[in-house]
């Protein structure tokens, strides 16, 4: 028998060496090939207005198996994501999603901001008209938004071109996620119902969008629902009648609670019909602009925020039947546009991620009668005795406090620095506010943002600095106790919202859980499925999508990616 040498031995050692590293090479180039090259066709992400978490579990066995529970069951779903700073509204929501930032950064605090001494929505822009309308409703860019935003980033790593559409009733629940860069963002005009954009986005709408508006659809949603007028001839209508037996809604109180807000108008936005109205402007979208079939073959972005579920759920509250309702139709919407995309795009070809821009409170009579402490928050009266306050200490003839939005005292600059002497106190103005809001059991605490106490615990302490934008903020910041939840001027009602005294629906705004635990799921090509229980901010949604991209983060975003890939 031969003996093999110590050289032979070597070289067969050497030799099985390189291949193993040319193999194990050949397979690493294989992977980074396929994760660059293996993108979605498409991403789709949907924000849903005022969707609390705990909607996706109490209302699960009604869903059907085509929208939220596809979801669920197809997709990796992050049980506890919060926001982490405040004040959790629509605007500052939408541009946390998707820039994967904070107030801080972004410097869209509020959904009303001060501009040059005037109150003003953060997506006005006079520099621009309407397209699509007449009115101002069309006046509108994301010029205020001071970072880039995931979108932003798909079109610039693909050289501008990967298409970007933006869709929602609400203009700043379309402007927002389309970036600064989208290709087109439509939202509707409240007055004639018709999907407008902006002169920042293009002079004339598509031919598709101009045909979908004659079709005329809110108004045949509106007709089909039904007018009623009241004794002064004035139109008013009832809730809707929802489509099952009402007994069939046991994750509801009944149908005649007393702090329900029982008049929705005649306006589409407070009527899930309009949620059916937007994913119908959604499907011509899809199949018009060929959306995830880019003949450049690189990733299409289509951003959807559906607008009624908030408006709904500021007049009614969690617990309302027709909430239920609300989420039993727009399941079925979810449903019509997933199907779509497996038309049209291919099956497991395309991504899609749920999530919502804030949640929302129970009803405070409801809370109390079952024994939960709650109490409101009377912005408007709470405004009045501060400047009866300040007026009557410091001889002044005007308000010196213009607003108390999100929480924030907004001081009226052109009256405090007009006059000097009025300037020279205005600190001993604020110090006196302070004094008082923090004497108010309603609140845990009041400071100057650019003084945050230290004995403020996490994580409200960090969600008071994230939420302070120094350019942009108030004076006075104020945290609200739990279980506190401010009043809700609907439009119908006086000021604060309340009806013989009971207040009516809710809203949302403040730290607690309600209003800042949100859904977040993903599901699609190369998303594995799972339930994750660890904590998670908002800002981890824009990262996590720009991780399955392989695509720059925005330039404010201060989230981190979660592993929700393929292993």
């Amino acid at each position: 028998m031969k003996t093999i040498s110590g050289k032979r031995i070597m070289r067969i050692i050497s030799l099985t060496l390189i291949l193993h590293s040319s193999l194990f090479a050949i397979h690493s180039q294989a992977q980074v090939v396929n994760e660059l090259e293996n993108k979605p066709k498409i991403v789709v992400g949907i924000v849903v207005d005022q969707m609390r978490w705990d909607y996706l579990t109490r209302y699960y066995e009604r869903f059907t198996d085509g929208g939220f529970r596809r979801m669920m069951a197809d997709g990796y779903n992050c049980n506890r994501l919060s926001i982490n700073y405040i004040p959790a509204v629509t605007a500052v929501g939408h541009t946390a999603i998707y820039t994967g930032s904070v107030p801080a950064f972004n410097g869209i605090i509020a959904n009303s901001m001060f501009f040059d001494g005037k109150w003003d929505s953060p997506v006005r822009d006079l520099r621009y008209n309407g397209v699509g309308t007449t009115t101002k409703e069309g006046m509108a860019s994301p010029h205020r938004m001071m970072t880039t935003t995931m979108t932003d980033e798909l079109r610039l790593a693909t050289n501008f071109r990967s298409k970007v559409i933006s869709i929602s009733i609400k203009d700043r629940g379309s402007i927002f996620p389309g970036g600064h860069c989208a290709n087109a963002a439509y939202w509707m005009d409240s007055k004639s119902m018709d999907f407008i954009t902006s002169t920042y986005y293009m002079k004339e709408l598509p031919k598709w969008v101009k045909d979908f508006n004659k079709k005329k659809l809110g108004e045949k949603y509106l007709a089909e629902y039904g007018r009623k007028k009241d004794k002064n001839g004035e139109l008013v209508a009832d809730f809707w009648e929802l489509m099952y037996d009402a007994n069939t809604y046991v994750q509801s109180a009944g149908k005649q609670e007393k702090y329900y807000d029982q008049r929705t108008g005649t306006i589409l936005k407070y009527l899930p019909y309009g949620n059916t109205y937007t994913a119908d402007m959604v499907l011509e979208a899809i199949k018009n602009e060929s959306l995830g079939k880019n003949p450049e073959g690189v990733t299409d972005f289509l951003a959807i925020s559906f607008s009624c579920t908030d408006m709904i759920g500021h007049k009614l509250g969690p617990n309302a039947p027709w909430i239920e309702d609300t989420y039993l139709r727009l399941d079925k919407d979810f449903k019509r546009i997933f199907d779509a995309l497996d038309a049209q795009v291919g099956k497991g070809e395309w991504v899609a991620f749920l999530t919502a821009d804030h949640a929302g409170s129970h009803n405070v009579v409801f809370r109390q009668e079952h024994g939960i402490p709650a109490d409101t928050w009377p912005y408007y009266r709470i405004i009045k005795e501060l400047n009866d306050t300040l007026k009557a200490t410091f001889h002044l003839d005007k308000d010196p406090i213009h607003s108390l939005e999100c929480h924030n005292v907004f001081f009226d600059n052109s009256v405090v620095n007009a006059n000097p002497r009025i300037a020279s106190v205005r600190q001993d103005m604020i110090d006196l506010c302070i004094d008082i809001l923090q004497k108010k059991s309603i609140v845990a605490y009041a400071f100057e943002p650019k003084k945050v106490p230290a004995y403020i615990p996490e994580p409200v302490r960090t969600m008071a600095i994230n939420g302070y934008n120094p350019k942009r903020s108030g004076d006075i910041q104020v945290i609200l106790e739990a279980n506190v939840t401010e009043d809700y001027d609907d439009g119908y009602t006086p000021k604060p919202s309340h009806y013989h005294g009971i207040p009516l629906g809710t809203n949302h705004a403040v730290w607690s859980p309600y209003d800042t635990h949100i859904p977040f799921i993903v599901m699609g090509k190369g998303v594995r499925h799972a339930w994750d229980d660890q904590s998670h901010t908002i800002n981890d949604i824009a990262a996590t999508i720009c991780s399955i991209l392989n695509i720059q983060q925005p330039s404010g975003c201060i989230g981190h990616a979660i592993d929700v890939k393929k292993k």
